[in-house]
């Protein structure tokens, strides 16, 4: 396994976050401009749709980023790989913060289509239970003074979290809710129309890409502060 510094990660941060930040504003503009401009309202549920660009971009990085995370926190475990923890514990947040804006997000779309803020059905139960599940993870990380320790303890948590994330998939598959099913990554094919499918895709990968400049902001200033902790200590024993 190649292993990377804590140095050289702080390197290629730098070499990457102006190029990722200028490409992240023009899909923002881009997607912004077809999400609320170019793209139809829906025939049933009129311009409410709108919603559903921030909405499911912001449920797909939810799942997505807790994906990451537990495979960083699991490349930790496997290769003792501090970095792994430290980027772990840096997306967390991020995730977490996709996690709630989805189930908020949810709720104000769902106030005019269902009827209701809130329905125990299960893809939003699920959802929230990742949501906690990031929560869980972030607490239990800080809740050691043994920082490796907390990490290792978190890292567990976060992989025990994994069982979650198919059900938050499938659950409208396994069982009647009142969310609408999968339009784009189902067996029969895309069925959402393209006027609608380019927005979204658009605004998917702003997300994706604030998710990593985010991550990646978090991951050096951790870094730095470890860095001059260590310098810290350091000098206390000379």
């Amino acid at each position: 396994m190649i292993t990377i510094t804590p140095t050289q990660a702080m390197r290629w941060i730098d070499a990457l976050l102006m190029p990722l930040s200028i490409i992240c504003g023009v899909f923002a503009l881009c997607g912004l401009y077809a999400a609320l401009i170019s793209s139809p309202p829906d025939y049933q549920q009129g311009d409410a749709v709108r919603m559903m660009y921030v909405h499911v971009p912001a449920a797909w990085l939810a799942l997505g980023g807790y994906m990451f995370l537990a495979s960083m926190n699991a490349a930790g475990l496997i290769w003792k790989n501090p970095l792994s923890y430290t980027i772990a514990s840096s997306s967390a947040p991020v995730g977490a913060c996709f996690a709630f804006i989805c189930l908020v997000t949810g709720s104000i779309w769902g106030k005019p289509i269902w009827g209701t803020w809130w329905q125990w059905d299960a893809r939003l139960t699920s959802m929230l239970v990742l949501f906690f599940f990031y929560l869980g993870y972030m607490m239990l990380v800080a809740a050691y003074d043994d920082r490796v320790k907390g990490e290792k303890m978190g890292a567990i948590l976060s992989l025990v979290g994994l069982v979650n994330v198919p059900i938050v998939k499938f659950s409208v598959d396994w069982w009647n809710t009142l969310h609408q099913p999968a339009s784009i990554l189902r067996s029969g094919g895309i069925s959402i129309a393209t006027e609608m499918l380019v927005p979204l895709l658009l605004m998917f990968v702003t997300n994706i890409l604030l998710f990593i400049i985010i991550t990646a902001l978090k991951t050096k200033t951790q870094l730095v502060l470890r860095k001059h902790q260590r310098r810290q200590i350091s000098k206390v024993y000379q």
